[in-house]
Formats: structure tokens, C-alpha cells, sequence
């Protein structure tokens, strides 16, 4: 199954590794591995996440500061987002 991370989660994705980065680059760094390893997993396991609180969306826990939100349609895995489990998901829209 081919994995596609959208512009979304990918600058969610940066964001992260800016901030980690600021206080220790190499943590930013492996925090970024272990989100490429989650993925590549999930690409093989697509249903390893359990069911998303959004519906249609699946939530995976690479680290346990941050949850992978992800959709499987057909063959594709679609990463829609990385959240910090301590910020609200999904987001109040008021």
C-alpha cells in the first residue's frame, strides 16, 4: 500500500521538527524517523491504528507525545495530520 502524507500533516510534520529542533536537534531528528518508521509500518498494517474519532479516519500512536490521524482508501494510506496528544482532536470549529 503506497503512503501519501497531505500538505496538511506534512506541515504538520515540520512544524514539529522546527520546535523539537530549537532545543535538541537530535531528538528532532529521530522524532522524525519514528514517524517515517510509523508510517511505513502502517503502509504494511493499515489497520494496526484503531478506529479515529473523526469518522472515516484511523489514529495511531508512534511516540507518546504525538498521534498520527490516517485514512486507508483502496491501496492508498493518506496521513491527513500529526497532532500532540495534549491539543484537542479533532478541532472545535466554532
Amino acid at each position: 500500500m503506497k503512503a501519501i502524507w497531505t500538505a496538511e500533516a506534512m506541515r504538520d510534520r515540520e512544524v514539529i521538527f522546527e520546535y523539537v529542533a530549537r532545543d535538541n536537534p537530535m531528538a528532532a531528528i529521530k522524532l522524525d524517523e519514528c514517524f517515517g518508521e510509523a508510517v511505513a509500518l502502517l503502509a504494511t498494517h493499515p489497520h494496526l491504528g484503531k478506529e479515529g474519532l473523526v469518522s472515516g479516519t484511523r489514529e495511531f500512536i508512534p511516540h507518546e507525545s504525538y498521534r498520527l490521524i490516517y485514512e486507508v482508501d483502496a491501496d492508498t494510506l493518506w496521513i491527513l495530520a500529526v497532532v500532540h496528544t495534549a491539543r484537542c482532536w479533532p478541532p472545535v470549529r466554532g
